[in-house]
């Protein structure tokens, strides 16, 4: 149980990443990620790379630029601008729904607007699930100038795209509903230079 706990990437670059095991029996029509950063990283980094052998970018959290997040469903891409952090803790959920392709993308519990991407698209089941690192291939590829290097906690991933009261309940860490990744009961094994510490602080 990684409660209060967090994975210290400690190198920058890196080459160090945490695969993720998530308990999925079938294709994704709909889907929320969220998780909490802390880093002083000023260049590209990945957050949450989920790829399948056709796709290495089946779903992937990016941060190009401390004012930027891009969120790819599919291969594609849309990019959402934030305010440049504080140096501080960012929590962020990005959800995404087959039917209208609606993207959400939401930066410690505020919404920012939506956008359109990958209307129809089905996300593949078959996946190589990593923190730390952003795959060219299925579990590997990296580049280590796109490895993060700081402090993530609080992952999850749901089947669903979830309400704007879960949303705020995630940045909040308050009770959430069963995930097919969470962080409480994460299956998950380190690979290379990742030390698992308690919180610094709430």
């Amino acid at each position: 149980d990684l409660y209060r706990k967090v994975f210290v990437f400690r190198k920058d670059p890196s080459d160090a990443y945490v695969v993720l095991r998530a308990r999925l029996e079938q294709p994704l029509h709909n889907f929320t990620v969220c998780l909490r950063s802390y880093t002083d990283l000023g260049r590209p980094h990945s957050l949450f790379s989920y790829a399948t052998k056709a796709q290495d970018n089946e779903i992937l959290l990016f941060k190009p630029k401390p004012e930027e997040y891009r969120f790819y469903v599919g291969g594609k891409f849309v990019t959402f601008r934030v305010a440049e952090g504080r140096g501080d803790w960012e929590h962020v959920c990005a959800s995404w729904e087959s039917a209208t392709g609606i993207a959400e993308f939401w930066l410690n519990g505020k919404p920012r607007p939506r956008k359109g991407l990958q209307k129809g698209y089905t996300v593949g089941a078959t996946a190589a699930i990593l923190l730390g690192q952003e795959q060219d291939s299925f579990g590997g590829g990296f580049d280590l100038y796109n490895s993060f290097s700081g402090e993530l906690t609080d992952v999850y991933l749901w089947d669903a795209a979830l309400s704007p009261d879960k949303m705020r309940a995630a940045f909040l860490s308050l009770r959430l509903p069963p995930a097919l990744l969470a962080w409480n009961g994460l299956s998950y094994e380190v690979k290379g230079d990742v030390v698992v510490k308690p919180r610094l602080r709430e």
